[in-house]
């Protein structure tokens, strides 16, 4: 008999976030889960390390733990400390939201999933979109199924997949589309509101417009009610560009 997976389990919504509730429930059924978590919503953390301060581990419970750090400590923590060897998956998610396109750069559930590949480990990034979510159990399920293949047939060196799933009840499993990262701007980023005394203050939000939605992008995907995978490679290297660089007299 196969030995039980063993799967790492993080978001960057926080340890609270029914998202990560939901896919702890269904990869349960496959794996020993062992769930490690910010102790807040860490929404927008990318790939960032805690290094200026101390970081604390708590456990909740058994296999479940909570960090007050970002969703990148909580993977590097655990395996080079908490774990006594590799999980065979890092999974970050379900994520309340959308992580498509340049959004992955700023995605603190991405990011976990590229230290998860960092070291070697298959991972999977996982979000619902839309907003208002009240049924993560399509993206659980989803996840659940594609873990199990990934554990069976591996992912290449430095690759990861980036999943998102349509937040509709009507969302067939069965049906996704490998797809590349589509293209969106950003309008009216930059909000200023004054405070009760008088001094203004910022908030980065703004309106989203999709400008490369083809077919075969996430974003078309997600348009046409189906799933997304987006196999994302660590390396950003612009080999393309590199033999006019070397042209370049510097």
């Amino acid at each position: 008999m196969a030995a039980k997976l063993t799967i790492l389990l993080t978001n960057d919504d926080g340890y609270f976030a029914p998202g990560i509730a939901a896919l702890r429930k269904s990869l349960a059924k496959i794996a020993r889960v062992i769930t490690v978590a910010p102790d807040r919503d860490r929404s927008g953390a990318s790939h960032s390390l805690t290094v200026t301060r101390p970081l604390r581990l708590k456990k909740l419970e058994s296999d479940f733990y909570i960090i007050d750090g970002t969703p990148t400590d909580a993977v590097m923590v655990s395996v080079n400390y908490l774990l006594k060897k590799k999980p065979d998956l890092v999974i970050s998610g379900i994520n309340g939201g959308a992580n498509m396109g340049e959004d992955v750069t700023y995605s603190g559930t991405v990011a976990a999933a590229i230290e998860g590949a960092l070291f070697g480990i298959d991972s999977i990034a996982v979000s619902l979109t839309g907003n208002g979510h009240t049924d993560y159990s399509k993206a659980a399920m989803f996840t659940r199924r594609i873990a199990k293949i990934v554990a069976q047939n591996g992912l290449p060196e430095g690759v990861l997949l980036n999943i998102n799933v349509p937040d509709d009840p009507r969302t067939d499993i069965k049906k996704y589309a490998i797809t590349r990262l589509g293209k969106r701007v950003y309008e009216d980023i930059i909000t200023e509101k004054i405070d009760p005394r008088g001094n203004s203050y910022l908030w980065i939000a703004g309106k989203m417009k999709v400008t490369g939605k083809g077919p075969d992008t996430d974003y078309g995907a997600i348009e046409r009610k189906i799933i997304s995978i987006t196999p994302l490679a660590i390396d950003t290297t612009a080999t393309d560009f590199m033999p006019a660089l070397s042209k370049w007299r510097i």
